[in-house]
């Protein structure tokens, strides 16, 4: 049963856009569903062809809405990748992990490797049963919503990259959205 949804929104000519996202209350708690069309720019195409890794962070929020006071938070769940390009074997990489993905070691993450660029950024565009909150988490008879974001992580290039881009637009990848919760009836 969906509890929350929300169609393409996001304004055009922006890199990423979110086509499709759904909150779902399941019998084990709540899920959500994302899907976004990636196009990257050309600056952002170049770093990744020479093998500079991108480090992407998808964040779930699950806040109660209190009229006397600030919402209250109460779920959040974070979701990292890294996205890579070997140029010697012409393979793309992409790497799911629920912790920050350092270049000291991966930890525990899902690892998938891609023949083209476009089936990696399908895959990177594609949340599916993302499991963000427990049912007790989540006050049947109280307002909730769900703030979603989807955004490049520009703490995790490298040094030189980072100064270098500082103030291009080029490199501000990401997208959000805001979605309330509605109490199903059974």
């Amino acid at each position: 049963m969906i509890t929350g949804a929300a169609q393409a929104q996001s304004p055009p000519g922006q890199p990423i856009q979110l086509e499709d996202l759904q909150v779902q209350r399941l019998e084990d708690g709540y899920y959500i569903n994302a899907s976004m069309q990636i196009e990257w720019p050309t600056a952002v195409d170049e770093a990744l062809s020479k093998g500079v890794p991108l480090h992407f962070v998808a964040r779930a929020d699950i806040l109660r809405e209190r009229w006397y006071w600030y919402d209250r938070e109460v779920a959040r769940q974070e979701r990292y990748m890294r996205l890579s390009y070997q140029p010697l074997t012409r393979r793309w990489r992409l790497l799911v992990s629920s912790q920050p993905i350092g270049n000291t070691g991966l930890g525990v993450s899902l690892g998938q490797s891609f023949d083209s660029a476009s089936e990696a950024l399908s895959a990177l565009g594609r949340i599916n049963r993302w499991k963000v909150a427990e049912l007790a988490q989540v006050e049947v008879d109280a307002k909730h919503r769900v703030d979603f974001s989807f955004r490049l992580d520009l703490t995790q290039l490298p040094r030189p990259l980072q100064l270098g881009i500082l103030g291009e637009s080029d490199w501000n990848l990401g997208v959000s959205r805001t979605l309330k919760l509605t109490s199903d009836a059974k």
